[in-house]
C-alpha cells in the first residue's frame, strides 16, 4: 500500500506542479506535447480529445491514469474541458474548469476501497511566457482547493457525514520558470494569504464524532527541482538515482487550530496557536533532509476527565534531520537537531505534583544537535533486500562516528550541558553487549543538582537514602566545578573496552 499511496500521491504533486506553471511552450500545440511527455514519463497514462479552433486549443475528456500493479492500486484524474490560448504576444494562457474529480482507488486488508477528490478554484489566471526551453509562469487565484466527494468501501458508499475534508488556499499568487535541457529545471514561488482546512468524522456504529478546523495566515514558499531527462516514474528507485533532487522551503506568519469531538461519550476539545514556523526539506540521490520549526506554541486540552483545562507554552520547537539514503560500503555524515525551548505549564497543572510552589518554575528548555557518520548496508528502496533484513536480523548499517555539538537540559533549577566525541569499532562488540565499542570523549557540567535534591526530599518525591545514592553517584563520576552547586565530568570510552571517569577508570 505505502509504494501505491508515494506514486499516487505523486500524480496529484505532478498536477498541482502543472497548475502552479510545470509546464508550457510558446505555442498551444507545444504545451500539450510536452504535458503529455513529461506525464508519460512520469509512469502516467494520458487520454484526451483534441480540437483547435483558430489560436485557442481545446482539450476535452483528459484522463491521467496510474496504475500500480504490485498493490492492486490506481489513481485516476478527470479534467472535462482545459484550453490554452494563443494570446498573439508569444504568451499562452492556460484555462481550466471550476472543479473537477480525481479518484484514489486500492485495496487494504482484502477490502477494496476508492476514494473521490474534488480539485476546484475560482477565478484561476495563468500566463506563459519566455523560450520553448526557458519558460516563465504566471499565475493568480482567489481560492484553490481540494475536498473530499465521497469515500467507497466494498462498493458501499459511506454516509457523506461520516467523513468530511476541505483544504483551501485564497489569494494565491506566484511564478514558476523551468528551463528545459538535459534536465528539467523547475524553480517556483509561492505566495498565498491564508490557507483553511476542515476535517469531520461521525461513527456510525457509535456516538464518536470530532471536527478539526484550522487556519494558516502568510504562507510563502520557494523550491527547486530537477528531473533527468531519462527519469522512470514507474521505478521508485528512479527517486533517488540519476540526478533527481528537490529542496523548498515553507513559511507561515501564524496559525491555529481547534479540535472538538466525543470520545466514549465523553466531550473533549483541544486549541492550538502559534506565530508561524517554516517547514525545509531537500532530497537528492545522496541524503535526505528536513528542517521543522515552529514558534511561540500555545495548547490548551480540555476533557471531561478532568475539571480543569491543560495548558502549555513554547517559545520555540524545532526538529531537524539529514541522512543518507544511498547503499554504500563507504562513511556517509548525518545530522540530527532537536529542541524545545522555554517550555511552560499553567499553574494548574504543576499544582497536581508541586501544590506548595516548592521546585523552580522557571522555563524549562531541551536542546541538542548531532553528527556524524554511518555506512547504510541496505537498499531501503528495494522490497526484496527489506524482506531479507527482517527474516535475517541483520543491522541495516553501521554507526562509525558520532560528535553531540550540544546539550543542554534546562529545568526545575538545574542545568545539565555538554558535547561529545566518538568513534565506533563494529568488528568489536563483545563489550557491550553486540554494540560496537566507543571511544571518545564527553564532557558534561551540572549546575544546580544538590539544590534539586534537597527540594525533592522536602516535598517527600525521594528519601534520604535515595540522596545520599545519587550524591555518591554524582562523586563517583564528577568533580565540583568553579562555582557554587556545580559539577564537571570527563567521560572517556578507550578502545580496549575501558571507561575512565575525571581519569579514573570505573570499568
Amino acid at each position: 500500500m505505502s509504494a501505491f499511496l508515494r506514486r499516487s500521491s505523486g500524480a496529484v504533486l505532478a498536477y498541482a506542479v502543472v497548475t502552479q506553471g510545470a509546464f508550457a511552450d510558446v505555442t498551444a500545440q507545444q504545451v500539450w506535447d510536452d504535458w503529455q511527455a513529461y506525464l508519460s514519463q512520469m509512469g502516467y497514462t494520458v487520454s484526451a480529445e483534441q480540437s483547435i479552433s483558430g489560436g485557442v486549443t481545446t482539450i476535452t475528456d483528459m484522463n491521467v491514469a496510474l496504475s500500480s500493479p504490485d498493490t492492486d492500486g490506481s489513481f485516476k484524474m478527470t479534467v472535462p474541458q482545459m484550453t490554452l490560448t494563443e494570446n498573439g504576444d508569444g504568451t499562452v494562457s492556460i484555462g481550466f474548469p471550476e472543479s473537477f474529480p480525481m479518484t484514489l482507488s486500492g485495496e487494504e486488508e482484502g477490502e477494496a476501497f476508492s476514494v473521490d477528490i474534488e480539485y476546484y478554484h475560482t477565478g484561476l489566471e495563468m500566463v506563459v511566457s519566455g523560450q520553448p526551453d526557458d519558460m516563465t509562469y504566471d499565475y493568480s487565484a482567489p481560492t484553490l482547493g481540494l475536498k473530499l466527494g465521497g469515500v467507497q468501501v466494498e462498493e458501499e458508499t459511506l454516509p457523506n457525514d461520516m467523513l468530511a475534508m476541505d483544504f483551501k488556499l485564497t489569494d494565491l499568487s506566484g511564478d514558476s520558470r523551468m528551463k528545459i535541457g538535459e534536465t528539467r529545471t523547475v524553480d517556483q514561488k509561492m505566495t498565498a494569504a491564508g490557507l483553511t482546512y476542515d476535517l469531520g468524522f461521525t461513527d456510525p456504529e457509535g456516538s464518536d464524532d470530532g471536527k478539526i478546523n484550522g487556519s494558516m495566515n502568510q504562507l510563502t514558499f520557494e523550491g527547486t527541482s530537477v528531473i533527468p531527462e531519462d527519469f522512470d516514474g514507474t521505478d521508485p528507485q528512479s527517486f533517488f538515482n540519476g540526478g533527481v533532487s528537490f529542496s523548498g522551503l515553507f513559511t507561515y506568519a501564524s496559525g491555529q487550530t481547534a479540535i472538538e469531538g466525543t470520545s466514549e461519550g465523553q466531550a473533549f476539545s483541544m486549541a492550538t496557536q502559534s506565530e508561524g514556523g517554516r517547514f525545509g526539506a531537500s532530497l537528492d540521490d545522496q541524503r535526505l533532509a528536513y528542517d521543522v520549526e515552529q514558534n511561540s506554541a500555545n495548547l490548551a486540552v480540555t476533557t471531561a476527565e478532568l475539571p480543569f483545562p491543560i495548558e502549555i507554552a513554547m517559545a520555540k520547537t524545532g526538529l531537524g534531520f539529514e541522512f543518507p539514503v544511498q547503499q554504500s560500503e563507504e562513511e556517509q555524515p548525518f545530522g540530527l537537531s532537536v529542541n524545545v525551548t522555554d517550555f511552560t505549564m499553567s499553574d494548574v497543572l504543576w499544582s497536581i505534583f508541586d501544590p506548595a510552589g516548592a521546585l523552580p518554575r522557571d522555563p524549562a528548555t531541551i536542546a541538542l544537535d548531532a553528527t556524524g557518520t554511518a555506512k547504510i548496508l541496505t537498499n531501503f528502496f528495494d522490497p526484496a533486500a527489506i524482506e531479507a533484513l527482517e527474516t535475517s536480523g541483520e543491522a541495516p548499517g553501521e554507526l562509525n562516528s558520532l560528535k553531540i555539538n550540544e546539550l543542554l537540559v534546562s529545568m526545575v533549577g538545574a542545568k545539565l550541558t555538554g558535547d561529545a566525541d566518538f568513534t565506533f569499532d563494529n568488528s568489536s562488540t563483545e563489550e557491550f553487549d553486540g554494540l560496537p565499542t566507543p571511544a571518545g570523549v564527553a564532557n558534561l557540567q551540572l549546575a544546580g543538582a544538590n539544590a534539586l535534591i534537597d527540594t525533592l526530599i522536602t516535598m517527600g518525591v525521594i528519601g534520604e537514602s535515595d540522596a545520599m545514592g545519587a550524591r555518591m553517584m554524582m562523586g563517583l563520576m564528577a568533580v565540583p566545578g568553579d562555582e557554587p552547586d556545580t559539577l564537571n565530568s570527563k567521560i572517556e570510552f578507550t578502545e580496549d573496552g575501558q571507561i575512565l571517569a575525571n581519569g579514573q577508570r570505573i570499568k
